[in-house]
């Protein structure tokens, strides 16, 4: 399960000297009310602080005139302290770890900055030698390399020139999104970095990866479901959690991603006489619709109420599901392009329809993500983009509290066929039990799938909840090991969402490892807990356990 990247660009505020560019944008949102009604200052306010502290600091933070920011997200705590996070374009080109997030008090002064690398941003010309055809004719050849024995149709690439930073020095690149359609119709992905220079690809890396109503549901018992009446009928849309919805692909599949668009399958709205959705079975195609309903509304909860993030963008809006999407499709994804979530029905034999509480948290994750740290979807950021969705998605079903799906730290069991030959996708007690995870971190670890290296991170995270060696917990019996053979003590899953968020959300970025990974939980649980408290600690031994120092 993955997601789908798209670029996020949120308001532009350039953070050139010049004078006269700088009093715009600070008039531009002074006209906001300045703070809320305890005083804390509003989202409006921390942009205007930020842009001043961009202008005061554009040296440290290596802004210079050919540069521009776009503001990404904002976070105010409930001190006050405020944390503005930024992507970055030179020449008008994405920059490729340029991003940054600016960390100031509660009135508006500096703190520092974390940034995704610090090297000089500059290249010697914007004028690539690499035509963008080529590059797209070079995309579609790895694409279809990374699908041997697949007959791919309708593939096509759109090149992106950027300047990527992510990879050693700063060098004009084409980032290429080739796409297409496998022998059943379902779309494949894959995202191919070359230099422009040259046409020396730098990285690759798939963009898809398979892997007051009420509802009877797959996987969740009956559950309660806030609908809107239409008529003398009703409608699978919440209007109390955005207007979020589920319709029907009818079984087609689209090919438009990252703004490349054949066709696109539907989502036509689910609509039911009596507001009592589904029979908990495939039978009624209602049912896989309630389950994808039913974990928007968890997951939904889940971030507005533990972490106090309004929607998945942070901005109240809701996204929408499409179920039953393709032919046997094997697979769910967060596509940001639509601002939606897409289930396929499974081939019955792997996996059922992926529409269970995990997966939903899961895919839907990735979309805080990517509005968020925007973690690279490769090497070992790659991996803890995944973990992110893993960790996270857990504490979704965590929160759920449903006895028809209970908590656990498996990922995806609720899905999985006996043609799939293990219990689950991913298992955070012992990564390695699903045959090809990494328990522990090791130089190699960046070269594994994202679902491997991912390992790394949910090891910590189940660690850092409830500690080493074996026990049960809700009926499922774990054991998980140390690398150093030390004895860790849990902290409880509830603090290590609140730790795993806060990284993720202030001090992450698009390029953080897993040593940075190791300092942003720190840093997060030093400023939830304080520096030396028990949780903090944990947090490092936690680390150590699975051998990042």
């Amino acid at each position: 399960m993955s997601r789908i990247r798209q670029h996020v660009r949120g308001t532009r505020r350039t953070a050139t000297a010049g004078a006269a560019v700088a009093t715009a944008a600070l008039l531009a949102v002074s006209l906001s009310p300045a703070a809320h009604a305890d005083g804390r200052p509003t989202r409006a306010a921390a942009i205007e602080h930020a842009a001043s502290a961009l202008l005061a600091h554009a040296a440290s933070l290596d802004l210079t005139a050919p540069q521009a920011t776009d503001v990404r997200d904002v976070i105010v705590d409930r001190d006050g302290a405020q944390h503005v996070r930024y992507d970055r374009t030179y020449r008008g080109l994405p920059v490729l770890g340029g991003d940054f997030v600016v960390h100031l008090a509660r009135g508006g002064a500096y703190r520092g900055a974390d940034r995704a690398t610090r090297q000089h941003i500059s290249v010697p010309t914007v004028t690539p030698a690499v035509s963008g055809p080529e590059a797209a004719g070079r995309a579609v050849s790895a694409l279809r390399a990374a699908h041997p024995g697949t007959r791919l149709k309708q593939a096509k690439a759109k090149p992106e020139l950027v300047v990527d930073a992510l990879h050693g020095s700063p060098k004009l690149a084409w980032r290429t999104n080739a796409v297409g359609l496998d022998s059943l119709g379902n779309p494949v992905a894959r995202t191919v970095l070359s230099d422009a220079r040259t046409g020396a690809r730098i990285d690759a890396w798939d963009s898809i990866e398979t892997a007051a109503g009420d509802g009877s549901s797959l996987y969740s018992g009956t559950v309660a479901l806030e609908t809107t009446q239409s008529g003398s009928s009703y409608q699978l849309k919440d209007p109390t959690r955005g207007n979020t919805y589920t319709g029907d692909a009818e079984n087609k599949t689209d090919l438009c991603i990252f703004g490349i668009c054949f066709s696109r399958a539907p989502a036509t709205l689910f609509t039911d006489a009596d507001n009592h959705w589904g029979t908990g079975t495939t039978a009624d195609r209602a049912s896989t619709a309630v389950d994808a309903q039913y974990g928007t509304d968890e997951t939904w909860d889940y971030y507005k109420n533990i972490h106090g993030r309004n929607g998945i963008a942070g901005d109240g809006k809701g996204s929408y599901n499409r179920v039953h999407y393709g032919s046997n499709y094997n697979n769910a994804f967060w596509d940001d392009s639509c601002f939606c979530m897409t289930y396929g029905d499974g081939d019955g034999t792997t996996f059922g329809p992926l529409v269970a509480l995990d997966v939903a948290g899961h895919e839907m994750s990735h979309g805080v993500t990517s509005k968020t740290a925007a973690l690279t979807y490769s090497g070992e950021s790659g991996g803890l983009n995944e973990a992110t969705s893993d960790i996270l998605g857990t504490m979704v079903e965590w929160y759920a509290d449903n006895s028809s799906d209970t908590g656990d730290y498996l990922i995806g069991e609720e899905i999985v066929k006996p043609g799939f030959g293990k219990a689950a996708l991913r298992f955070m007690d012992k990564p390695s039990k699903d045959g090809s995870s990494a328990d522990y971190w090791s130089s190699s670890v960046g070269n594994l799938d994202v679902h491997y290296s991912s390992g790394v991170a949910n090891h910590f995270a189940y660690l850092l909840a409830e500690g080493s060696g074996a026990k049960t917990i809700n009926g499922v019996g774990y054991d998980s090991p140390t690398s150093n053979g030390a004895t860790v003590t849990g902290i409880g899953r509830d603090k290590v969402g609140k730790i795993w968020y806060r990284a993720l959300t202030v001090y992450m970025t698009s390029s953080t490892n897993y040593k940075g990974a190791r300092t942003a939980t720190l840093s997060a649980a030093r400023d939830l807990y304080g520096a030396g408290s028990a949780e903090y600690n944990a947090v490092a031994a936690a680390w150590s356990a699975v051998n990042v120092a």
